[in-house]
């Protein structure tokens, strides 16, 4: 943190220091209007903080925080192009990958970026068309049924999380598969099931170079190459790349090579090319309004006031249970089987964005940054780690998201649904006391002595902070404004913590040791450089 903000959190830490110490219960109990006082509704959405634990005092002194670290000239700099990627000397402007036409220009270095913006989201359309129409055939003159995206990190999680959480609307005579890891059984076991005749790659590498994806392209280019000939690669492969000589080299026409730019960084991409996949799954009209409703949230984080602002709020929250209640983890809850991906897409997002350990003039953070975010879809993950969350003594703030209407109407399913979500945060706010539990164990006529034994294993502390977000329904629309949403709370955390969330240093060192191992691995170069234990590994795998 800069040292202004450093200040105020060291005043806001002596200013709350009894209210931190409180019991949400007590604070619902002193408050009859504690929901009204703390819950925020912005286009049909709600999102409820009143089980945090914070008062509206605190969070008065919590948006300080927001012009002490000037949070406002951030934003202006991240929409005038600045290089606020500093490390990296890149801009990042992915809001200009969402901005509809008629808003004017987006500047970076001198030019409008959006004549090239939506050129590229018109070659998009032109494609998909062509692909639904039946109009793109293969090498055999059969149309495509199956699409499969070769991609890793922001090329593969965007698409697949938003095409899983989209599923409601999928274009009935597509498939739309992924491939990212590098374990050959990823690819093994997506080929399995398809024909070369009729299946299209989309290969999406910003450099054209990423290991990962470049040897599962090649795999799959040498098993189409078997079925129907060196021809056949122009049919059956499009690119998503910037780099159009490896493109062209890989026998893909650079005409259908699709485009995006050093300022956009590869986990905010998917509103970008990188989006491909997605539009083809559910049609350009439904990636427009994906597009359209984080253009909202856009304007909504712009320009809403310090109580409305969802980013804002969420991300001084955050602050709030991480450098003051000292939480090193929070739960994401998602009461939705089709957003059972969010939380994976968010590990990425946040924790690639936030997880860093020196600030933007290069010295050591004396702050916790990023904490730890797990999860899994409800009501799954009650019979899998809730148990922790209530009776395992740790302290972890929960996020539930949940929509007042289901994507797939199944008689009955819904209204369970909606009541197992609102039970948990309130028995995660709520607890149990021991005098509780004993006084309900001896109402239903159990002995004294099984009350005595049992109280204590039935009892709950409660006063696990909760925030939930409840959305209207889960459509193209609001799955745009909802990663959006957490896009914002990203920078601001990362403006308050005085980071920079746009690089990614560790996973490229991790990169650069596993390039200088392979062919020490392959037997093609010496291991001397290695300590014992990576020599030791490599020595155990050798003539397997």
């Amino acid at each position: 943190m800069n040292p202004a903000t450093a200040h105020a959190c060291q005043a806001l830490m002596r200013a709350t220091e009894a209210e931190r110490s409180g019991h949400l219960r007590d604070m619902f109990a002193a408050d009859a209007q504690r929901f009204e006082h703390l819950s925020v509704s912005w286009n049909d959405w709600l999102l409820d903080y009143s089980k945090q634990r914070v008062s509206a005092q605190t969070m008065a002194r919590l948006h300080g925080l927001w012009q002490t670290a000037d949070v406002p000239g951030w934003i202006a700099r991240m929409r005038a192009g600045d290089a606020i990627n500093h490390s990296e000397g890149r801009a990042a402007l992915h809001i200009a990958l969402r901005q509809p036409a008629h808003m004017g220009p987006i500047m970076h270095a001198g030019s409008d970026v959006m004549p090239a913006v939506l050129g590229e989201l018109e070659k998009m359309q032109r494609f998909a068309a062509a692909i639904h129409g039946r109009h793109w055939r293969g090498a055999t003159g059969e149309p495509i049924s199956d699409i499969v995206n070769i991609g890793i990190g922001g090329s593969d999680l965007g698409p697949r999380m938003a095409t899983q959480a989209l599923a409601a609307f999928r274009h009935p005579e597509l498939k739309v598969h992924y491939v990212a890891n590098l374990d050959g059984a990823d690819l093994a076991t997506v080929l399995a099931a398809l024909q070369p005749r009729t299946t299209l790659f989309i290969v999406a590498s910003k450099t054209f170079t990423t290991q990962e994806t470049m040897q599962n392209a090649a795999s799959a280019r040498h098993w189409l190459v078997q079925a129907l000939g060196e021809i056949a690669v122009a049919r059956h492969f499009v690119a998503v790349s910037t780099n159009l000589v490896e493109v062209a080299r890989f026998g893909i026409d650079p005409e259908n090579a699709f485009t995006f730019w050093d300022w956009v960084g590869g986990r905010y991409s998917l509103w970008s090319a990188i989006g491909l996949p997605l539009a083809l799954a559910v049609g350009c009209d439904n990636f427009r309004q994906l597009l359209a409703g984080a253009h909202a949230m856009d304007e909504h984080f712009f320009s809403a006031p310090a109580e409305k602002n969802l980013p804002r709020l969420l991300a001084l929250l955050e602050i709030w249970n991480t450098n003051f209640l000292g939480a090193g983890n929070r739960a994401l809850l998602p009461y939705s089987q089709s957003l059972g991906l969010l939380p994976r897409y968010l590990q990425q997002l946040e924790m690639e964005s936030n997880g860093k350990q020196v600030d933007r003039q290069g010295l050591q953070l004396d702050c916790a940054t990023a904490p730890i975010l797990w999860g899994e879809a409800g009501t799954n993950g009650q019979h899998a780690f809730y148990q922790l969350i209530h009776q395992g003594g740790r302290l972890v703030p929960c996020e539930f998201i949940v929509c007042k209407q289901p994507d797939f109407a199944l008689p009955g399913h819904h209204e369970k649904l909606l009541a197992n979500c609102f039970a948990q945060s309130e028995a995660l706010m709520r607890g149990r006391t021991l005098a509780e539990t004993t006084a309900e164990l001896a109402a239903s006529g159990m002995a004294a002595e099984q009350v005595a034994l049992l109280a204590p294993y039935r009892s709950f502390p409660g006063n696990q902070p909760s925030t939930t977000l409840l959305l209207p329904r889960l459509d193209p629309f609001t799955l745009g404004a909802l990663l959006a949403l957490y896009e914002h709370k990203v920078f601001v955390e990362s403006v308050i913590w005085d980071i920079n969330p746009f690089d990614q240093w560790g996973v490229e060192y991790g990169k650069q040791l596993a390039s200088r191992l392979l062919p020490v691995i392959a037997g093609t170069a010496p291991g001397e450089h290695l300590d014992s234990s990576t020599a030791g590994l490599v020595a155990a795998c050798r003539g397997h």
